[in-house]
């Protein structure tokens, strides 16, 4: 169990010993990964409105693309937050500056899936979709060991638990994004 959890061969000893501040990985990785699912959407919605998304015009998209946006940033102040707190459960508390390394590095499959808005296929962009969910969830299981120094037999459960919080996180951003789009296809904020 200990090599599963524990993958020298993907760097996280590396990236764990790296003392990079939360400000730091905000501005330099957080912020500039977190445009590419809103504007990705943007840019499906005007090229392929009616088809892959419903048609909406440019300031519909304009509100709902901020306000996923800003969902993104805030969540992963959030699930840092969570993170630093759910792992009492592990008898360890590492610094907030892991817990964010740690929520914003395995959410990366899926501030890229969008990319693949770039393809009007609702099928694979679903699967995709699926696919970076699913590498999350590795990212998570082989990097909660070395970044938040958690012992080899409380690996599982911690990780377990935090997918679990990972996919409520994913969950409330959707929504905000779904009743945001609700909003606006019937013209509440025009």
């Amino acid at each position: 169990m200990a090599q599963i959890t524990h993958m020298p061969l993907l760097g996280w000893d590396a990236f764990a010993r790296n003392h990079i501040s939360a400000l730091k990985l905000f501005l330099f990785y957080a912020l500039p990964l977190s445009v590419v699912p809103p504007a990705m959407i943007y840019y499906a919605g005007v090229e392929y409105g009616g088809h892959l998304l419903p048609a909406l015009d440019s300031t519909r998209l304009d509100i709902i693309c901020a306000v996923f946006f800003i969902a993104e940033l805030i969540m992963t102040f959030i699930v840092a937050f969570v993170v630093q707190r759910m792992t009492e459960i592990a008898d360890t508390r590492p610094a907030f500056e892991d817990a964010y390394k740690l929520s914003v590095v395995v959410a990366t499959p899926l501030w890229l899936a969008p990319l693949f808005l770039f393809i009007p296929s609702f099928n694979l962009n679903i699967t995709i979709g699926s696919l970076a969910l699913v590498l999350s969830g590795v990212l998570l299981f082989s990097a909660v060991s070395p970044i938040l120094k958690v012992k080899p037999e409380s690996t599982v459960m911690l990780s377990s638990s935090l997918l679990a919080i990972g996919m409520v996180a994913w969950a409330i951003m959707m929504y905000l994004t779904l009743l945001t789009w609700s909003f606006v296809a019937y013209d509440v904020f025009a």
